[in-house]
């Protein structure tokens, strides 16, 4: 199987020497706007987006029957999920895939440097959402099924800033990848790379987001605990776990990868994806609530 994947890689690298790729440099992208004092930086951007968004999304969705939260819970949701996003995302990164940052915890504070986990994120959100329904008294899973579609849009515009920065760059592709592109520090050589951050931006992102958004407002899955959580978790275990084919592994997870014949990432995708299908069996299984009540039109 090793030798199988180098020859292909090999075979992918030639193929893309001879090739006229795009290159990533030639877009003119930068990482910020610079403000003078200091560069505000896209990827701050993209956080800051996806929390207002899902903020204001969550504030509309509470408006309608049956909502398990009222607007000071969303507010009280709003700032410990923030906490939840960044402590999460930085100490996931540091547990899965840079490790030795936790031997220097003052550089796990230097969030301008990069290194987020989408799972140590999740990790930090679920740790916010139970904390905040603990001490309200409120229905986690219901919770959840609320705050799930609010969630795809701002992986869209992280995994849009990923590109933005020329990070997280995907493997050699073929001839046959006309987008194909060259990421500028990737490798010594011009090979050009599937753009996984723009594969994984619409799978994470915008398919979730077309599928979660209107089942809760145009179907009764509200209705059903657990099963917009389970079509949100289980679908982005799905999308994560096909784009890691397309996406090139951490340099310092490159031997793991070669061991386990399975990504890091793919690997924190195969919890994710048996616990979507058990919210989704549960939901299908138990009874709706409010069966009464009409779909409500969006506000």
């Amino acid at each position: 199987m090793l030798i199988d994947l180098s020859l292909l890689d090999v075979m992918a690298s030639a193929a893309s020497a001879v090739h006229h790729p795009i290159y990533w440099a030639d877009l003119g992208l930068k990482r910020g706007i610079d403000l003078g004092v200091f560069t505000l930086r896209f990827y701050s951007l993209a956080y800051l987006a996806g929390i207002v968004f899902g903020y204001w999304h969550l504030s509309r969705m509470i408006r309608q029957a049956g909502s398990p939260l009222a607007q000071r819970h969303v507010d009280d949701l709003f700032f410990w999920c923030t906490v939840g996003i960044i402590a999460g995302g930085r100490l996931g990164y540091a547990a899965f895939y840079a490790p030795q940052l936790l031997a220097h915890p003052l550089e796990l504070l230097k969030l301008w440097e990069g290194g987020m986990s989408f799972h140590g994120g999740l990790i930090g959100v679920t740790a916010a959402i139970a904390w905040v329904c603990r001490a309200n008294r409120l229905s986690f899973v219901r919770v959840c099924d609320y705050i799930a579609p609010c969630a795809p849009l701002g992986l869209f515009f992280g995994r849009c800033a990923n590109f933005i920065n020329g990070e997280l760059w995907g493997r050699i592709a073929g001839p046959d990848v006309p987008w194909a592109m060259v990421f500028p520090g990737a490798d010594a050589g011009p090979f050009a790379r599937h753009p996984s951050q723009l594969y994984e931006a619409a799978l994470e992102g915008l398919v979730l987001a077309v599928v979660l958004i209107p089942l809760f407002w145009r179907t009764r899955a509200r209705w059903r605990p657990g099963l917009l959580t389970g079509v949100f978790v289980l679908g982005y275990g799905l999308a994560r776990f096909t784009v890691e084919f397309f996406r090139e592994p951490d340099a310092q997870l490159q031997d793991f990868a070669a061991r386990t014949h399975m990504s890091m990432g793919q690997w924190l995708c195969m919890p994710m994806i048996a616990l979507g299908l058990f919210f989704l069996i549960r939901a299908l299984t138990r009874p709706m609530l409010g069966a009464a009540v009409p779909i409500d039109a969006p506000a």
